[in-house]
């Protein structure tokens, strides 16, 4: 685990390792939780409750959001529009791409697993995030996100 002592250097690595291990471990178990209650994984649920708040978005759009390539991100959006949750339309302003919404069943099936994913993610760090230094830790990495994400920091080349 990274150093916590204020008077010790942070361990990058150790601090690195603890993040992406962290990270893991929660979207692993998003994934059994969403896949049990509602035959879907975290990517996907991520989608939909993307689309959910930003109707008529492109591919590109959530492989910006999401940092992946637009590759994935089209397969992933094929997935959930066979299984009718998603629809396509015709980009009136570039026809060269779609622009994306959720069907009736791709709502319902967002706000089912919201509760699910929202109940789930408190149940795994409600002992951490719930202490004194839960909320700093929150802003912590709402602040390195911001600044990856304004610097288009780790962004996928292809």
């Amino acid at each position: 685990m990274a150093s916590t002592s204020s008077r010790d250097p942070i361990d990058l690595p150790g601090f690195f390792a603890d993040l992406v291990r962290c990270e893991t471990r929660l979207y692993n178990a998003l994934n059994d939780r969403l896949r049990e209650r509602h035959g879907i994984v975290t990517s996907q649920f991520e989608f939909l409750r993307y689309l959910r708040g930003h109707p008529g978005s492109r591919v590109a759009d959530l492989a910006t959001e999401f940092a992946i390539g637009i590759g994935a991100t089209s397969k992933g959006i094929d997935r959930l529009e066979k299984q009718g949750w998603v629809v396509r339309r015709t980009n009136p302003s570039d026809r060269r791409s779609s622009l994306l919404d959720l069907t009736a069943g791709g709502l319902r099936l967002v706000e089912a697993a919201e509760a699910t994913f929202t109940a789930t993610l408190a149940e795994l760090t409600a002992d951490v995030l719930g202490g004194p230094s839960g909320l700093a830790a929150v802003q912590i990495l709402s602040e390195l996100r911001s600044v990856l994400e304004r610097d288009r920091i780790g962004l996928p080349t292809g």
